[in-house]
């Protein structure tokens, strides 16, 4: 048996490969727990560093970018956060040491060690509600998260201008839902802080709400898109090539459509009539008045379009299948070429 090491922060005694994610509430481990055991097929065990102290090290597989300065041997680095919010995974100099990298960003396909992957998701296709069974109108399902002022491409910003907008205009077409929106959004500088504390204190005091449209968090995204018709799916950043993030296939799963808006490369890999491209509307407003206009036979197009695309095999280059027979694939060719 050969011992690797799987890097992946705030991670030990094989947290990377229990079936709930205690630091991660909507990150299933799936396609970690698939990778280890497609790994111990071919003799190889895939295990937290700590568990392996005192073994020798065939390869360590890091998940995202972090120090290497205490990692020798073979390396390789699995590249899918968002470069805004994890660096080294778009640093050439860093992705350069090692062995081999996956990821999705084209922008590194001239380096040799660069293998594409998706970002992975559990592929399937089921029988979901029709228009006239769906509840909620639209929704947003995110954490109250946001990028410091500035960021060019910030698709957070959009994501609270949509929320403000409904909170003004048509409140009873939008409902918000995920972690932290009870509070107010996240500060940078000293005065947005001093703001931030004052509401936080009236919220505690006065029972304000920062954020009116907010129903809750959620444990399970599919329960919530199963009762909605459309969901603003905005990825984090805009125009990544590739960076396809798990946010519209679980869209897709609940049969809800979505209002895309984020890789500029989407339509290379998922058909336009799956989803109503965002890039396409000058505002909310005009979004808004769109899917006002869906009747329920063009809302069953867009549900048969998505059905069609998770049956194709363009949706299954997606698939945790594929991620890991890629990432497996290479570094065993390289074990055996010494």
């Amino acid at each position: 048996m050969l011992f690797a090491n799987y890097y992946q922060p705030d991670r030990v005694k094989n947290a990377s490969f229990e079936e709930i994610d205690k630091h991660h509430t909507y990150n299933p481990t799936f396609t970690n727990r698939l990778l280890r055991s497609e790994f111990l097929k071919h003799g190889v065990e895939l295990n937290n560093p700590d568990v392996n102290q005192g073994r020798e090290i065939a390869f360590s597989i890091l998940h995202d970018g972090q120090a290497l300065d205490q990692i020798s041997g073979k390396k390789y680095l699995i590249a899918t956060e968002n470069p805004y919010i994890c660096p080294p995974n778009q640093n050439k100099t860093y992705l350069r040491q090692f062995d081999g990298v996956f990821t999705w960003n084209t922008n590194f396909a001239d380096l040799p060690n660069v293998r594409h992957v998706f970002i992975p998701n559990q592929i399937r296709s089921n029988i979901t509600p029709s228009f006239s069974e769906r509840s909620i109108f639209s929704c947003i399902i995110n954490a109250n998260k946001a990028f410091p002022k500035g960021l060019e491409n910030d698709l957070y910003r959009e994501r609270l201008e949509v929320i403000r907008w409904y909170e003004k205009n048509a409140p009873q077409y939008f409902s918000l839902f995920g972690l932290g929106w009870g509070k107010p959004e996240p500060a940078f500088n000293a005065s947005e802080k001093i703001l931030r504390r004052l509401k936080r204190l009236a919220t505690q005091i006065f029972g304000y709400k920062p954020f009116p449209s907010y129903a809750g968090e959620v444990v399970d995204k599919e329960s919530i898109y199963r009762k909605t018709k459309f969901a603003y799916c905005y990825e984090n950043v805009a125009n990544l090539p590739d960076y396809i993030s798990e946010k519209i296939f679980d869209c897709f799963f609940g049969g809800c459509v979505p209002v895309y808006w984020g890789s500029h490369t989407i339509s290379k890999h998922i058909p336009r009539s799956c989803f109503i491209d965002r890039r396409n509307f000058k505002n909310t407003e005009e979004v808004h008045r769109h899917l006002l206009s869906i009747n329920e036979l063009e809302y069953l197009n867009y549900q048969n379009n998505i059905r069609e695309f998770l049956l194709s095999p363009k949706a299954m280059e997606f698939d945790t299948t594929a991620y890991v027979a890629t990432i497996m694939n290479q570094i065993l060719k390289d074990l055996n070429n010494g």
